[in-house]
């Protein structure tokens, strides 16, 4: 999947849904997007960079375990103008996490909290959900991916939003950790 542009936000402070110029072309949520891009368009606080750095982290320490194939779906009031909406900041990022896991796959027990989510939440900022793409069923990953759609796709308020998808493969991750420290030194957006 080729990368897009992050579109703005529209005039609800949200991703849009579908391309407004050609509503059933392919350009739609989720967005296949660069982490780099991520970092670039969300680090505009410090509130901002904090939950991007606790993101970055709980991506290297899945990339520590051999996680490193699939791709996640991000959302929540982070990829919001939730400063505008709800007059406050993000208090962390959602992630889906789709991925293959290695075969003879055996994390160790302290590998084992990055899969709780309330360690990821407190930990890493992420509201953090994982669909083991080689554990289940063609059936089932429909499933699933139909549940995540219908949740992710519109606010409480039923206004219908978009979302963001990367890659998990940690080929951007450096990277991305140095457009972050910038940020974070010079208060200044990537």
């Amino acid at each position: 999947m080729t990368n897009a542009v992050i579109p703005d936000w529209n005039a609800f402070g949200l991703l849009p849904p579908i391309d407004v110029g050609s509503p059933t072309s392919f350009h739609r949520s989720p967005y296949s997007v660069s982490l780099k891009d991520i970092v670039m368009r969300f680090s505009t606080s410090p509130e901002r960079q904090a939950i991007l750095r606790g993101f970055l982290t709980y991506r290297k320490a899945l990339h520590r375990m051999g996680l490193n194939s699939g791709f996640q779906w991000l959302d929540g009031s982070f990829m919001e103008n939730v400063e505008l909406l709800e007059k406050r900041q993000p208090r962390d990022i959602d992630v889906v996490t789709f991925l293959y896991t290695p075969e003879n796959f055996e994390p160790s027990a302290s590998d084992l909290t990055v899969f709780d989510k309330s360690f990821a939440k407190s930990q890493y900022k992420v509201d953090a959900y994982l669909v083991e793409l080689n554990e289940i069923s063609p059936a089932q990953l429909v499933e699933q991916s139909a549940y995540w759609y219908s949740v992710w796709s519109h606010r409480r308020n039923h206004v219908w939003k978009g979302f963001l998808q990367i890659d998990l493969h940690p080929a951007e991750d450096a990277a991305a950790f140095a457009l972050l420290e910038n940020a974070e030194t010079t208060g200044i957006t990537p």
